[in-house]
């Protein structure tokens, strides 16, 4: 069966209420507590979207994580009481494409995954190459002298929103606003998405060509610099 979104979280009051509040809203979703459910639940169904949690009990919610990065590119949102910056910096590191701390609001949170879940449904027919550089929208795939690289979900929409706009400052508000499609983004998420492309499809990440830093403002693509 295909879900929406699986929660995988100990704390099974709060996932058991969180799920009913987005069934309850349109928005399919299933509940497991453990890693190994949540292993067995992929064998035997999908889902869109994952809200992950870091400590489930004597497993790990990092180490799952990077095992199912593994395997699929499906947004992967942590929740988590842990409220210290490198946590949250982990979390983005391996895969993540976003931190909720808890306690949470379930109207912000249910918001946040109905915009990421249209996000990843979206679909377009145009592509970028410059020689070195290939960016097929529809695919949503990046290779590199036609070596494939990897990406997350968001790091590729980042991308994609920034090719769109080459040659052009986008401000990180714009930014905040056309890839995640809220306002509950900081600065912090931006820059560990941004540093992750870099090192993905730069010659040198430490001195970017394609994905220019505009102090002050945002960021900006330059259209076959590399």
């Amino acid at each position: 069966m295909k879900y929406d979104c699986l929660i995988i979280d100990d704390e099974k009051l709060l996932a058991d209420s969180t799920a009913e509040y987005f069934n309850l809203f349109g928005v399919n979703t299933s509940v497991v507590y453990t890693a190994d459910e949540c292993r067995n639940f992929m064998k035997n169904h999908s889902a869109d979207l994952l809200l992950l949690d870091i400590n489930l009990g004597n497993d790990s919610g990092f180490a799952l994580c990077r095992e199912l990065r593994g395997k699929t590119q499906i947004p992967i949102l942590f929740i988590s009481a842990r409220s210290s910056d490198d946590d949250q910096i982990i979390a983005l590191n391996i895969g993540g494409d976003d931190y909720i701390q808890k306690p949470y609001s379930l109207g912000v949170l249910l918001a946040k995954v109905k915009a990421v879940l249209k996000r990843y449904g979206q679909r377009t027919d145009t592509s970028y190459s410059d020689g070195r550089l290939t960016v097929d929208f529809n695919a949503k795939q990046v290779l590199i002298n036609g070596c494939a690289v990897k990406l997350t979900a968001l790091e590729f929409r980042l991308l994609a929103c920034l090719i769109r706009n080459e040659n052009r400052v986008v401000s990180k508000q714009e930014l905040f606003e056309k890839v995640w499609e809220d306002k509950f983004t900081g600065d912090g998420t931006l820059n560990v998405h941004i540093r992750k492309i870099r090192e993905a499809i730069e010659p040198d990440p430490c001195s970017p060509k394609y994905i220019l830093t505009v102090w002050g403002d945002g960021y900006k693509f330059v259209t076959g610099k590399a």
